[in-house]
């Protein structure tokens, strides 16, 4: 008997939730349908935008060795990313550096040009170096250290092209980073008035889903950044692109 209780008990506060949510949504049914609207519109909003900047750029993006021959390129940057403890590159950067250092080799073979590697990344304190850690990687594939240059403050991509144009004078370059980064690479650049081209390996690294995910909220971040054009959190004097790499050594 007292277990029938319970049941009805049980029983009737579900039917009482169900009547207070069904009044709930009668009564606020207006107010529901707004928020359901505006939810809408931001999410068409967001994949909408995704979108437009991959389709903007997708004829600049390459997965093989076309950009060895693309001419006249002031250099090849590479965008940083996880160093491990020990100060190697971590997977995803050295397949970034081995795919400039084999472009570096191809243009000097094919093309008989000298062009020069910024490598961009972050070094906003010394026990975090990125730029360093990529320089010596590229050197000891067999690139001078005079054709390779720094960009120390490379804290985001949107500063690293932002400096790539104001600070080292760049007009027209390949970006090296996986695939899925590239889109918004090259948005940036072309944006800020760079001809710019971007080829790297695909993420078939651990966390791919996530890191795509998250570069879908963040190519309509800097699609936004893209149209007000803010300077990046730090600048400083020029820095000739086409000169002595060693000049950016710390």
């Amino acid at each position: 008997m007292k277990e029938k209780t319970e049941k009805n008990i049980k029983k009737d506060i579900r039917k009482d939730i169900r009547e207070t949510l069904k009044k709930l949504i009668i009564k606020y049914r207006k107010e529901l349908l707004i928020l359901g609207a505006v939810f809408l519109v931001c999410i068409i909003a967001v994949f909408g935008i995704n979108a437009y900047v991959k389709l903007a750029v997708a004829d600049r993006i390459f997965t093989g060795a076309e950009p060895g021959q693309i001419e006249n390129i002031d250099c090849i940057m590479v965008l940083g990313c996880g160093v491990n403890d020990d100060g190697t590159p971590s997977y995803m950067l050295r397949d970034r550096l081995k795919r400039a250092s084999d472009i570096y080799k191809i243009r000097k073979d094919t093309l008989g040009e000298t062009t020069k590697i910024l490598v961009t990344g972050d070094h906003g304190t010394k026990g975090y170096d990125e730029v360093n850690c990529m320089k010596q990687w590229l050197m000891d594939s067999g690139v001078p250290s005079s054709d390779i240059f720094m960009d120390h403050a490379g804290f985001s991509t949107y500063d690293s092209m932002y400096r790539a144009a104001e600070i080292f004078g760049c007009k027209r370059m390949l970006i090296i980073s996986q695939e899925y980064h590239l889109y918004r690479a090259v948005y940036i650049a072309k944006s800020l008035g760079i001809d710019a081209y971007g080829c790297g390996p695909a993420d078939f690294y651990v966390g791919s889903k996530y890191r795509s995910f998250r570069e879908i909220l963040a190519r309509d971040k800097d699609w936004i950044k893209c149209i007000f054009k803010p300077k990046a959190e730090l600048l400083g004097e020029k820095i000739d692109i086409h000169g002595n790499g060693d000049v950016t050594n710390d």
